[in-house]
């Protein structure tokens, strides 16, 4: 089993598939990692050799801000949008969506679940 940046990734799945259960890594980041180290992507998980898998860990490390880091500096970004007081910082602290959607009648994942008003 290969365990890549602290994530075990799926045995059966090709290697381009199975790299995007890293968060921070997509398809497209994916196939990249892979053209850089000279792996194919018909590639499954369990027949990566111990120098393609080191290949490709070192490629993540040195190149791409993964997993832990990347949840922080998100976090640390949306955190600073709220200090700072713009209008998406608001939003965010208000738990609405940030990006332009109507509230009116959706939403219901961000505002949660719906609370009844007037009702006697």
């Amino acid at each position: 089993m290969a365990r890549i940046s602290g994530v075990d990734l799926p045995k059966k799945k090709r290697i381009e598939y199975g790299l995007t259960y890293i968060y921070g890594i997509g398809l497209h980041t994916s196939r990249k990692i892979l053209d850089a180290t000279g792996v194919d992507y018909n590639t499954r998980v369990f027949e990566l050799t111990d120098a393609q898998a080191a290949a490709i860990r070192n490629e993540i490390q040195a190149n791409f801000m993964v997993e832990g880091d990347l949840r922080k500096k998100v976090t640390l970004d949306i955190k600073a949008l709220m200090d700072l007081g713009s209008y998406r910082g608001l939003r965010h602290r208000r738990g609405l969506p940030c990006r332009g959607q109507k509230t009116k009648t959706n939403a219901r994942t961000r505002k949660g679940k719906r609370k009844t008003v007037g009702a006697a």
